[in-house]
């Protein structure tokens, strides 16, 4: 299908693009944290896909050159949005510091999630996630969410698959350290009311 539109046929550039149109936008959402300037990266990336199609070689899979382009004008608009401000802590943190203390692991069997109803679960999660440093947002998105392989994960984000497993792990446990604690106490309330 590239060739056919790189020869001439350009209309069939949304065939080619629909089937990601949404991980386009869930991975731009998942950096820029915004709608409104997710479905605008998301637009400037399918732009820029369009645009440079000659240069896709097929090394990678289309899906994954056309995420990392919108990785990339996410990374890029929140860099843009942000100049002026403080400088962030997680720029401070080196992930291959040994410093790292990780909380044990719960069992998350033992939460009453059956006492919550979807929208407040969803609510807590989206919350949760919002408040990771982007570079564990980034791995926690595409290994759990979009259900992306490590090697893929790694790929995209131009890290070693042992830097992905590490941010992984990291970020399963601060999304831990965040979620447990509310679904305890709303569990707590559930009992007593």
């Amino acid at each position: 299908m590239i060739s056919r539109i790189l020869a001439g046929e350009r209309d069939l550039f949304y065939e080619l693009i629909k089937p990601y149109e949404r991980t386009v936008f869930i991975t731009a959402y998942s950096v820029v944290r915004n709608e409104a300037d997710a479905e605008e990266v998301s637009q400037e990336a399918m732009l820029k896909a369009y645009r440079g199609l000659s240069g896709f070689r097929g090394h990678s899979k289309f899906s994954t050159w056309l995420v990392t382009i919108a990785l990339n004008e996410s990374r890029m608009k929140l860099r843009r949005s942000r100049q002026g401000c403080e400088v962030s802590f997680e720029e401070f943190v080196d992930d291959t510091d040994g410093d790292f203390t990780p909380a044990v692991l719960t069992d998350w069997r033992e939460i009453p999630s059956e006492a919550l109803d979807r929208k407040e679960m969803r609510d807590m999660l989206q919350r949760a996630l919002g408040e990771l440093p982007l570079k564990y947002r980034e791995v926690l998105v595409m290994r759990d969410v979009r259900e992306m392989n490590i090697a893929e994960t790694a790929e995209m984000l131009g890290i070693t698959r042992a830097m992905v497993k590490t941010r992984l792990f990291r970020a399963r446990l601060m999304m831990q350290k965040q979620v447990a604690p509310q679904l305890r106490a709303h569990g707590k309330k559930g009992v007593r009311g």
